[in-house]
């Protein structure tokens, strides 16, 4: 049977606000492998976790992260926003799914550099659209890559040689057993997201995905053991 990761979405958001590092910790106490975390830039070029463009969902406020500081980020949000640097700590000995919402080239090449300076490249590996992890291909060519793909028409063959990934990260209800059969057999390892019910859950292991990505990271972690 293969070993399936159980990656944290964001988190612990279930019960604590997504992509803060209390969320991280609890996703980590609860079993998961991985934790998936959303990286945007401030605009004094500090990598911090965010999924949105603006605060308001999360934190109230209706600014975008682009036009502040991240000392403003702090206080807007009683330092609730934590920097990559800060989540990279608290991961420690675990391996980071680092998503790049938004993104720039510069913003890529920012988060890569940070990722490298903190001493994480071992275990840190980058999702995201194939424009964006080209980005990324980019500024770290040794970088581990799980390139997200929305469509059942199969990545171009010039599109996988550009970007070279290890994983395809595919939203999980486009996966059936003959989509992950192939993928594999053409040397990828298949990731899933983001299955929320354990319905979901084990069908997705029953087809043979080499990774899962939820919300639930306690459910996945009880599937899973189930199984070991």
């Amino acid at each position: 049977m293969r070993t399936v990761t159980a990656v944290a979405h964001r988190g612990d958001p279930y019960r604590v606000r997504e992509n803060t590092l209390p969320s991280l910790r609890s996703a980590l106490e609860r079993g998961a492998d991985a934790v998936e975390i959303d990286v945007r830039v401030s605009r004094d070029g500090v990598p911090v976790l965010l999924h949105d463009a603006t605060l308001k969902r999360l934190w109230d406020h209706e600014r975008p992260l682009s036009a502040l500081s991240a000392a403003e980020v702090r206080g807007l949000t009683g330092y609730g926003v934590p920097t990559l640097e800060e989540a990279v700590e608290a991961t420690e000995g675990h391996r980071l799914m680092v998503d790049l919402p938004g993104a720039t080239p510069e913003t890529v090449r920012t988060v890569v550099g940070a990722i490298a300076d903190c001493g994480a490249a071992e275990r840190a590996y980058y999702c995201a659209g194939a424009r964006t992890m080209l980005e990324v291909r980019a500024a770290d060519p040794a970088a581990e890559i799980a390139l997200t793909w929305t469509s059942l028409a199969p990545p171009r063959r010039a599109v996988l040689d550009a970007i070279k990934p290890r994983w395809l990260n595919y939203r999980f209800a486009l996966l059936d057993r003959d989509l992950t059969v192939e993928v594999q057999r053409q040397g990828f390892l298949v990731s899933a997201w983001t299955p929320d019910t354990k319905r979901s859950m084990r069908r997705l292991i029953d087809i043979g995905v080499d990774s899962i990505t939820t919300n639930r990271i306690d459910v996945l972690h009880g599937l899973l053991a189930a199984n070991a």
